[in-house]
């Protein structure tokens, strides 16, 4: 789906999230919230307020996608709780994680930093 490479990024955001939003209300919500352009290829985590559903938006080049989760037993972690300057930043592999029910994602990074020559 979206790959393994370090070069795609993920933003979370940073509070809850009314998960009755579609495409468009999550558009409005990356473009005018975290100031950024949905279709630059990054990736956005939304959670909603019981954190039990998760939704991750994305361009895949043709068009925007969701990707929704409803966790049977358990909740996401809270990625906010590690926010710094209203941003999250995630890798894929954290993002992995998160969808699969990883509570340490939440507490604090889990990737190395990038690596720059």
């Amino acid at each position: 789906m979206l790959g393994t490479t370090r070069a795609v990024r993920v933003f979370a955001w940073p509070a809850p999230v009314d998960l009755r939003r579609g495409y468009d209300g999550l558009y409005g919500l990356v473009r005018n919230g975290l100031g950024m352009d949905p279709l630059a290829g990054d990736v956005y985590l939304f959670l909603g307020r019981d954190a039990r559903r998760a939704k991750v938006l994305y361009f895949d080049g043709t068009g925007l996608c969701i990707l929704m989760k409803r966790l049977c037993t358990g909740r996401f972690a809270r990625p906010w709780e590690r926010a710094r300057d209203g941003r999250i930043e995630m890798t894929v592999a954290e993002l992995s994680l998160f969808l699969e029910g990883c509570e340490m994602v939440a507490k604090k990074s889990l990737s190395p930093p990038s690596f720059s020559a």
